[in-house]
């Protein structure tokens, strides 16, 4: 699998290296190579069933990827950070929400680096494709249903498209029909300018703790509203093409030992990586150079 080039040496103009178009997919770094995706161990022929799935209908549960230990430890993690509830309707006025959560635990790192997930995005994106939110979301009992929407709707590109983004969306807790699970519309990814209709079909992401749905930024979604008597904790990640701006200035929310301390797929994904020739430069140099004191 190819990777997208980074920068060239200092000293070496990276417009002055490219003799043609070609060579805005040539690897141009000495020092900070391209590195692949943690994706890459999974066998061909889950992933192969995973995207089958996500490309015939926009999204796919991927099971039981967490053990129950490991939620626990998330939940008790996030729990006392969660001290705020929505701003606005679309937040939700009865849904608790953390942003920047990387940088305030490390309990969420495994759901962002996921090889099954990583799998995905390996085959729906292109290389070093970035993070653009970590996000940890709690709806509490009576929580309405949130409004319907596509993740990557903020880009200014006429749809029907490919998807610029993709999103999972971790039970933590169960999801279950009545406490808030993620509606998804199968199929919706295909629309054009069209909006949701009372006939379209919507399913609820229901799934067992450790589980996650995955979809594609076109996908027409929303959390669910919450008709139980018990919260309902998930965590979110999403991913944006790397020559797109993220939601989240991850360059700005983490600060420098956190990203030395994450994973190599992580660190690529807050940005400190190139997309070809040279999007995401700092100083005319690779942004990684801010991490290992050459810079």
């Amino acid at each position: 699998m190819s990777h997208s080039p980074h920068l060239p040496e200092p000293g070496h103009s990276p417009v002055g290296t490219i003799d043609s178009l070609d060579g805005l997919h040539a690897d141009l770094a000495r020092r900070h190579k391209a590195t692949e995706s943690s994706g890459t161990a999974v066998p061909e022929a889950v992933v192969d069933a995973d995207f089958a799935a996500l490309r015939r209908d926009g999204y796919v549960i991927l099971d039981n990827l967490l053990t129950e230990a490991e939620c626990q430890d998330i939940r008790a993690a996030v729990t006392p950070l969660l001290d705020r509830t929505g701003r606005n309707t679309f937040e939700g006025r009865l849904t608790q929400r953390l942003y920047s959560a990387l940088d305030k635990t490390r309990a969420c790192d495994r759901l962002v680096d996921h090889p099954r997930v990583l799998a995905l995005l390996d085959r729906l994106l292109m290389p070093n494709y970035l993070l653009s939110q970590l996000q940890v979301i709690n709806i509490l009992p009576g929580e309405n249903p949130q409004l319907l929407h596509p993740d990557d709707g903020m880009y200014p590109i006429p749809r029907p498209r490919p998807p610029l983004s993709a999103a999972t969306v971790w039970a933590i807790d169960a999801f279950t029909e009545d406490n808030g699970a993620t509606v998804v519309l199968p199929g919706s990814q295909l629309w054009g300018d069209r909006r949701p209709e009372d006939g379209d079909a919507r399913v609820k992401a229901v799934m067992s703790p450790g589980s996650c749905v995955f979809f594609v930024g076109t996908l027409w979604h929303g959390g669910g509203a919450n008709a139980s008597d018990r919260a309902r904790l998930a965590v979110t990640a999403q991913y944006c093409e790397p020559w797109l701006r993220p939601q989240e200035a991850f360059t700005l929310s983490t600060t420098r030992d956190t990203v030395r301390a994450v994973t190599e797929d992580i660190r690529r994904m807050l940005g400190y990586s190139i997309h070809p020739p040279f999007l995401g430069m700092v100083d005319g140099m690779h942004p990684k150079r801010l991490l290992d004191g050459s810079s």
